[in-house]
């Protein structure tokens, strides 16, 4: 069995076990819980950055980062691709993950900074990622439709990206109370993938 390292509030590893439930592979990936924050010990173990998600394959072989994982867990089921062989879609698919990650990213820096002290924080740093969230909302919120074909992984990454500002920064104004965002989002949070990795 492949064993993914992960915690349950990454949005990262979040994006993962969606991938994992959507292409049936639930019960082939076990979940081991690692906090690379306060002991980053067992995750540098298969993981040189120290950073999770991590999917360590049966035969031991550790893969990194997130979009690697998804990639490698859509290959395993031919069936229904996340991830368009070609094409057009293909390149759209992975662009809207590539921003949907980016997202992530300033998030999460955002978050990281807020728990410093007080005295230590960059105000300037702060809002450059704010408008990047912003901007990038913007674009995804001009994009996305809750219809918009196939459940693919540009679209799961967009509803993790979503998942994560309301859990983790509901309190600022990020762009994601647009009428677009709202629809998708409330039409994507009802599937069963969502449903199963919220974050505790």
């Amino acid at each position: 069995m492949m064993k993914l390292l992960q915690s349950a509030t990454s949005p990262y590893a979040r994006k993962v076990r969606i991938v994992a439930i959507e292409k049936g592979l639930g019960d082939r990936v076990e979940l081991v819980t690692a906090n690379p924050w306060p002991d980053p010990a067992a995750v540098v173990a298969v993981n040189p950055l120290g950073r999770i998600p991590v999917l360590v394959l049966e035969d031991g072989t550790p893969l990194y980062d997130s979009p690697v994982i998804c990639e490698y867990l859509d290959s395993l089921v031919p069936a229904s691709p996340l991830i368009p062989y070609d094409g057009p879609g293909r390149w759209l698919t992975l662009r809207r993950q590539a921003l949907a990650d980016g997202i992530l990213d300033a998030a999460v820096a955002m978050v990281l900074e807020s728990r410093r002290p007080a005295a230590e924080q960059s105000p300037s740093s702060q809002e450059r990622a704010t408008l990047a969230i912003r901007r990038s909302v913007g674009v995804l919120a001009a994009e996305l439709r809750p219809a918009d074909g196939p459940f693919d992984l540009g679209q799961i990454a967009s509803a993790v990206a979503i998942g994560y500002l309301e859990f983790r920064l509901s309190h600022l104004d990020l762009g994601t109370s647009a009428a677009a965002i709202r629809d998708f989002w409330s039409a994507v949070k009802k599937r069963p993938s969502l449903q199963n990795t919220q974050p505790g």
